[in-house]
């Protein structure tokens, strides 16, 4: 199932129900096992949830994968859509979405979608 963000100030941020709901964990939402069809994060959310992401973002770097330094010559380079997508780039349009709304003072909202 894919989640849809929306706020009034910057474009729908369109994720994987999975991938949507660590985020929205680390945000401070709470839930059983799926990800609520529809809820909101007010301006007054917003900075507790920025926080929360981000603190999430750095609990991953420090017990994540193996910095670049790490690796050898020997090690064949991966191809771009080998790698696997990190919290930080998954993250990245949804805090910017969070981050905009709050200089705006507006929601943010998310729905479940059933297609593109």
């Amino acid at each position: 199932m894919l989640i849809k963000f929306h706020s009034k100030t910057v474009a729908e941020v369109l994720m994987l129900s999975v991938h949507a709901a660590q985020l929205l964990r680390a945000a401070g939402k709470s839930f059983s096992d799926d990800v609520p069809e529809r809820g909101v994060f007010t301006p007054e959310q917003l900075p507790a949830a920025i926080a929360g992401i981000e603190a999430a973002i750095k609990t991953e770097a420090h017990h994540g994968r193996p910095e670049e330094d790490d690796k050898s010559d020997d090690d064949k380079p991966v191809a771009p859509m080998a790698q696997t997508v990190e919290l930080h780039q998954r993250a990245y349009p949804l805090v910017d979405m969070m981050r905009r709304s709050l200089e705006d003072g507006v929601d943010v909202t998310w729905e479940a979608t059933k297609g593109w």
